[in-house]
């Protein structure tokens, strides 16, 4: 359960807390959750603002751009970078504001394909038939140095300023270092489609592994976009392998049962939506084409449902017995991060 305004002025009714215990405490916890991104106005504007000034200098330009040359988008993302460094610590040193100075960080490592591509093109190291706008949208082991130097970026950054919102492009570049790799490994881009999904689940799994190493030896949230990148990584490339038998289709439900679970102990409410997404595509092909034209098979469903329904409470009468067994025999900071996350 949140803690909210309303709930200390019930708990005030009920005679556990003073009005003046429970403004004090208001006052505290708020002050408390003030660099925590949450759905609140301010942080939408600042996020809203942030990504549409990466969004500029990165999704959204133009081939207008091209007319710069490569030292003048060299000089052009410099420039940028050395005014956002120059907000970051401005923000992080004067104004004490967290989450605006974690976004112009950020933004400085997303010109770093911007100052790459510059350099290249200026020294003559790029061929023709590809332009800056096309690294967000095509597959091309020619951004290999882009990702590996936007990979370096971020993670220098990352160790001067230990804001969390910095993991946003190290994860995106992950993801697309995930994607290019497989032409660049085998024979450009006569990579298999097979070949290239395989290549997605595993590297989305690895980034998703070490979300959860993350996780446990961080206090602040620095693993969910490295969640959000390497789970969607991996359940894209594993919804979209060929499934030949009703095996295959039977372990792909058990993983996605898997993720929900794991979604249900980190709260990570990603996991447990893919993990709902995939299930339902499995059911979805039992009714449409394994039991096509069965007329007991949506009976069977419901009363598989209701036997659900029946478990949840059945756990909800035996919760704490059960959760105390399963708590004790988890590592140390296993129960540390579920007690942070719960």
């Amino acid at each position: 359960m949140q803690l909210n305004r309303s709930l200390l002025k019930e708990a005030t009714k009920e005679g556990l807390l003073s009005e003046q215990q429970a403004d004090r405490l208001w006052a505290f916890l708020d002050e408390r959750r003030k660099d925590k991104p949450e759905f609140r106005s301010t942080h939408i504007l600042y996020y809203l603002g942030g990504l549409i000034a990466i969004g500029a200098m990165s999704l959204f330009m133009t081939l207008g751009w091209e007319r710069f040359g490569g030292w003048g988008l060299f000089s052009i993302a410099l420039a940028y970078a050395g005014a956002g460094l120059w907000l970051t610590e401005f923000f992080l040193r004067k104004s004490r504001l967290r989450i605006p100075a974690g976004i112009t960080a950020a933004f400085v490592v997303a010109l770093t394909p911007l100052a790459i591509y510059g350099l290249q093109v200026a020294l003559g190291w790029w061929a023709d038939g590809r332009y800056l706008r096309n690294y967000h949208t095509h597959i091309d082991w020619r951004w290999l140095f882009m990702e590996l130097a936007t990979l370096a970026c971020g993670v220098i950054m990352l160790w001067r300023y230990r804001l969390p919102f910095l993991v946003m492009p190290i994860a995106a570049t992950l993801w697309y270092l995930s994607m290019d790799l497989a032409p660049f490994l085998f024979n450009e881009m006569g990579t298999p489609w097979e070949l290239r999904k395989f290549v997605s689940l595993w590297f989305g799994l690895l980034i998703a592994l070490l979300g959860f190493w993350v996780d446990i030896r961080t206090r602040q949230d620095y693993a969910f976009w490295l969640y959000l990148f390497g789970a969607i990584a991996f359940w894209c490339g594993l919804s979209t392998m060929y499934l030949d038998s009703e095996l295959d289709r039977f372990i792909y439900l058990c993983i996605n049962l898997a993720m929900i679970a794991v979604g249900a102990v980190l709260s990570r409410r990603l996991f447990a939506v893919l993990g709902g997404l995939g299930a339902t595509s499995y059911f979805a092909h039992l009714a449409y084409d394994v039991f096509r034209d069965s007329i007991i098979f949506p009976f069977v469903l419901t009363i598989i449902g209701l036997g659900v329904i029946y478990l949840g409470i059945l756990w909800q009468r035996h919760e704490q017995t059960i959760s105390n067994k399963l708590y004790g025999m988890l590592p140390t900071p296993m129960r540390e991060l579920i007690e942070r996350r719960h």
